[in-house]
């Protein structure tokens, strides 16, 4: 730890650093701060010299970060916003811990959210933050302890640990089932394809397998499951989506199953939770990642049993 310290600048230094590679100016740094513009420029030239290196371009009454600089603040900015989730995590549980955990909006609220009381019940200690992300993202500048990842078990810099598969099946609504009278994979293209921007090859796959070939992408875009499930309830198309996400609405009418008689699908990608190498040994995070994957066994069991 002493080792450590010799390379931690003053927080002080850090942070007029951090504000002014962000406005890429002292003065509005300085502003931020509530500091003077001089004092500003007098704690980066200390950084800079504790660095030994020009963090900034200086030029007339402008500055810029140099190469250098850029790279540092970014591993800063990380680090801060670390910091500063640490604090707020242990000021709102200070008995225990928090987890900053980024989930993909529908599964969120649809599986995971209904049995987070299981998981409080059994760790009254911990906090869970969640915050919504639709794709990879780094998490060295994310102030971001894990996540919910769909896809191939890869993501750079992060640890993977399996949930659960998934099954599709093509979802609309009675009146244009009814409409449209499917009986095979090919009569779905008479009807418009509903796609998913974060599955964007996933119809032509799904065709694929039934030996239809989908010559062009007809039909609307959409960036989230719900959005596109609710599209489908109201008949604008025919959408490809996981059978446990919308078991309500299946159950309810709203959406039935186009093609009834064809076997659903098994997703080639895959239901993963995603963490930095850092946290590994984090205890809120062991605790949730045991429990996550014990839930997901125990779900998987219980649908390959109905």
């Amino acid at each position: 730890m002493l080792l450590t310290r010799r390379f931690l600048p003053p927080m002080s230094l850090l942070c007029a650093f951090e504000a002014a590679a962000r406005h890429q100016s002292f003065t509005a740094a300085a502003t931020e701060l509530h500091l003077t513009q001089s004092a500003v420029s007098r704690q980066i030239r200390a950084l800079e010299e504790r660095l030994e290196t020009e963090l900034f371009v200086r030029e007339r009454q402008t500055v810029r970060l140099s190469p250098a600089g850029q790279a540092y603040a970014q591993e800063i900015r990380g680090a801060l916003m670390r910091i500063s989730s640490a604090t707020l995590g242990f000021r709102a549980n200070p008995r225990g811990g928090s987890l900053n955990l980024a989930i993909l909006p529908t599964f969120g609220t649809r599986w995971l959210a209904p049995r987070l009381p299981q998981f409080f019940e059994a760790h009254p200690g911990i906090t869970i933050n969640l915050t919504t992300r639709l794709s990879q993202f780094d998490f060295q500048l994310e102030a971001v302890d894990a996540a919910i990842h769909f896809g191939l078990p890869q993501w750079p810099g992060a640890e993977l640990a399996f949930l659960m598969s998934e099954t599709v099946v093509p979802a609309c609504s009675p009146a244009l089932a009814a409409q449209h009278g499917f009986a095979q994979p090919e009569d779905l293209l008479r009807a418009p394809l509903l796609h998913l921007a974060s599955r964007p090859d996933a119809w032509q796959r799904w065709l694929s397998v039934h030996h239809v070939l989908l010559q062009e992408s007809q039909g609307m875009l959409f960036d989230q499951f719900a959005t596109a499930a609710q599209a489908a309830i109201v008949g604008v198309g025919v959408a490809l989506l996981p059978r446990f996400l919308i078991e309500r609405e299946l159950a309810q009418g709203d959406l039935v199953c186009a093609l009834p008689e064809v076997p659903e699908m098994e997703s080639a990608e895959r239901y993963y939770l995603a963490w930095p190498t850092s946290r590994d040994n984090y205890p809120p995070l062991q605790s949730f990642k045991d429990w996550l994957q014990q839930a997901a066994q125990d779900f998987m069991r219980e649908s390959a049993g109905r």
